[in-house]
């Protein structure tokens, strides 16, 4: 079986940056490699062309052609003169796209077309309460329409994204998986006492809560370091740096204390994870997050948001503590005991990992993954 990922962003030294959605798909085939799968991966909207193949891997980098007009549609259909050559020659029996901004709208590719729901535009909108460009609904309803197999990585995200494109079609449910012998507990590192948030700094992820999180939690004498790691992002909102906004935010004690790190490559977001006590996500708007799945394979205490989503990764006060993203005070108090109590803190850093191993690791989600594309190659 020959696989192929179509994709904006993939973890790779000759792409530009990569987050959730391209780490999600290093994951997946990794594990498909280890079973034998050949498995393409095209990055598209990047600075320069280039094709990479090692063994049963094959990376194609394409760049962005300029146009005149109508870049929209004859970009779009660029990319699929470009990959239905490949699925002749290499013959790929299937391919999988992203919802994000409807990249496979008007393609007619050679091979069945697979679209995993990581969170369309549209959701994102639905989810932040903001408007949307009439555009990218457009382009979002008619890929997802023209998909002939839809997956999606929640339950959570797969109702809301049916509900808002009133889909008919059946929408199969594989989450994330992360690769566990890569993210695990490093007894080496002693942590620190800080507290960590990794991921875009952007709105969305509930970065300007933890603002007001962390001004709560610097009161008082103890010395506790906020390190963030990721990139700044416009705001949606204000068309600021949200750097800039989340600097505003805090108190002349807390932001003595807050750390950037900036994009870090897996090995050294790796080593800051196994340095922090405690890591947070008040997220509003996630579908199934990588960063939440990489926190707790590597044994950490979590604290995160409660919405829609949070309920098939946590088990509150089990595997990690759900609040509500605005709730301050009630963050800042679990974070606080999570901080204190050694015994509670390893605890729930335990259960997470040994939850992840059981539900989400490569090799489980692997195996899905392989059941449904052996049921749709036949």
């Amino acid at each position: 079986m020959h696989l192929a990922f179509l994709t904006p962003e993939f973890p790779y030294t000759e792409t530009s940056r990569s987050a959730g959605l391209g780490n999600s798909i290093k994951s997946l085939i990794t594990g498909l490699l280890r079973k034998g799968i050949k498995v393409s991966v095209f990055v598209y909207g990047q600075n320069h062309d280039a094709v990479h193949t090692e063994g049963d891997f094959k990376l194609h980098i394409i760049s962005r052609p300029k146009f005149r007009f109508m870049g929209w549609y004859l970009h779009r259909k660029f990319i699929q003169n470009y990959v239905n050559k490949y699925i002749d020659t290499d013959r790929i029996d299937a391919l999988e796209a992203p919802d994000w901004t409807g990249v496979t709208a008007f393609m007619k590719l050679r091979c069945s077309l697979v679209l995993r729901v990581h969170g369309s535009d549209t959701y994102f909108c639905y989810l932040e309460n903001r408007p949307q460009k009439k555009k990218n609904f457009w382009f979002e309803k008619l890929a997802i329409r023209n998909a002939d197999h839809i997956i999606a990585v929640s339950n959570f995200s797969a109702e809301v994204t049916k509900n808002l494109f009133q889909l008919k079609k059946e929408i199969i449910v594989i989450p994330n998986g992360v690769d566990t012998d890569f993210f695990k507990p490093n007894k080496e590192i002693l942590p620190e006492n800080s507290i960590l948030y990794f991921g875009s700094i952007i709105r969305k992820k509930g970065i300007l809560e933890l603002a007001e999180v962390f001004n709560l939690i610097s009161n008082g004498d103890r010395h506790i370091t906020l390190n963030i790691a990721g990139n700044d992002v416009v705001d949606a909102i204000t068309g600021r740096s949200t750097k800039e906004l989340f600097m505003e935010k805090l108190s002349t004690q807390a932001r003595k204390n807050v750390k950037w790190l900036g994009n870090l490559d897996q090995n050294h977001l790796k080593n800051e994870i196994a340095k922090a006590k405690v890591i947070v996500f008040l997220s509003y708007a996630e579908a199934f997050p990588m960063a939440w799945l990489e926190a707790m394979s590597m044994g950490k205490a979590v604290v995160t948001s409660n919405i829609g989503w949070a309920t098939e990764i946590i088990k509150n006060n089990i595997t990690g503590c759900m609040v509500k993203p605005a709730s301050h005070h009630e963050a800042s108090e679990k974070i606080d005991q999570l901080l204190e109590n050694d015994d509670k803190r390893n605890e729930i850093g335990v259960s997470a990992r040994n939850y992840i191993l059981e539900n989400f690791s490569v090799e489980t989600i692997v195996a899905r993954n392989l059941e449904f594309y052996e049921k749709i190659s036949h």
